[in-house]
């Protein structure tokens, strides 16, 4: 196991891993007090090779680290990656590719929708993990031997693991299975950062323009504050007393103190003096220029209920029998999109989810073919009618 505290060290690994057909690679952050991560730990494995860097070692640069990550012909693996290619993409401003993720790869083989790693490496290495050191300050020099064992486990098992995952994947003609979700975990869309939709992300029960237009405007001042000040939205504002003082909708920083859960302190400061420019604002809002609000949500019309119910049935069952998670085939939207007769936007009506779902949803739908039971072996089929 080699500690990388120098550029030149990194650079001298970067150079033979980027000799290598792939890379398993993790990192050890903190975000709790901060909106961006801090990077305080770089786990690299491959077959034969295992490393730490240390990002927070004086005057180390990880543009070797990038550049690796960009190189096409190296397969950067991760394990429940999305924070990971997140933080890539913020410091390092690339999205590694190609890129595979355990976590995608298990729900194809029917280990579960989330599957930890710990029961990844318990399923295919018969190790049990020791996650003592799992809530460590990874932030603190130096590191304890516990924490270098704990952090260099989370990518030698998974070198190790990879290559079982692809070839059971590949012996089951299902690696492809996975190619739609790897294709989302590697856009920029999903790590770009648009503090005006950020309001679509807050649960709230409301159907007022009105209501949702001045949480659209509160939620992205909070979000580019959060931004330039470096920290959580939650510890500025947190979502529930936005929702109030939508709700309230205050004329005058009296009216704002009095708005549920908010302090007073808070109110007085310079805090409560945006609050109020930003409610300000919303009112000289033009009303043809409030939240738009669709008739139906999700575009549902004419929603068939009997049918969808029926067809989540029908997915459990194609689930189990052909030991593939159910999200994986299709989501909730998928299902009420057919049973809108939207059926060009239900992903399962292409591909491989078409051939083991897709078809007999199809078939169910119009009338040919029935559900039934095997009392003798207690299993459920597909009679075609």
């Amino acid at each position: 196991m080699q500690l990388i505290e120098h550029t030149s060290d990194l650079e001298k690994l970067c150079n033979e891993l980027n000799k290598k057909t792939f890379v398993c690679v993790d990192f050890e952050f903190l975000r709790e007090h901060t909106y961006f991560a801090k990077l305080c730990l770089i786990q690299i494995a491959t077959d034969d090779i295992a490393a730490i860097v240390d990002p927070l070692s004086a005057g180390i640069n990880l543009q070797a680290f990038f550049d690796l990550m960009k190189n096409p012909e190296v397969i950067k693996v991760f394990h429940s990656g999305r924070q990971d290619v997140e933080l890539i993409y913020q410091q390092g401003h690339c999205i590694p590719e190609p890129l595979f993720d355990t976590q995608i790869a298990a729900s194809a083989l029917g280990l579960g929708e989330a599957v930890s790693y710990e029961h990844l490496v318990k399923h295919f290495l018969n190790i049990n993990l020791d996650k003592s050191s799992r809530l460590s300050d990874w932030s603190k020099r130096p590191l304890s031997s516990e924490q270098v064992e704990y952090a260099a486990g989370d990518v030698t098992h998974l070198a190790k693991i990879y290559p079982f995952m692809v070839d059971c994947l590949q012996k089951q003609n299902r690696i492809h299975w996975i190619d739609d979700e790897l294709r989302n975990l590697s856009s920029p869309f999903l790590y770009e950062i648009n503090p005006s939709e950020i309001w679509t992300k807050i649960r709230h029960r409301s159907h007022s323009s009105k209501f949702l237009t001045l949480l659209r405007d509160l939620a992205c001042w909070r979000e580019k504050r959060a931004i330039a000040k470096n920290t959580p939205r939650q510890s500025l504002i947190k979502d529930d007393i936005l929702l109030n003082i939508c709700a309230a909708c205050p004329q005058n920083k009296e009216e704002l103190t009095a708005v549920r859960g908010m302090r007073s302190d808070v109110v007085k400061g310079k805090v409560g003096d945006e609050i109020m420019e930003v409610i300000q604002n919303f009112k000289k809002t033009p009303k043809n220029c409030y939240v738009n609000i669709p008739e139906n949500d999700n575009n549902y019309t004419n929603l068939d209920s009997a049918l969808l119910e029926l067809l989540r049935i029908v997915l459990r069952i194609v689930a189990a029998k052909n030991e593939v998670s159910a999200k994986l085939i299709a989501s909730d939207d998928d299902l009420k999109f057919f049973c809108c007769g939207h059926v060009d936007d239900a992903k399962f009506m292409q591909g491989w989810r078409y051939e083991i779902f897709g078809q007999i949803v199809e078939k169910i739908s119009s009338g040919k073919t029935a559900i039934t039971y095997d009392a003798d072996k207690h299993t459920i089929n597909f009679l075609k009618i």
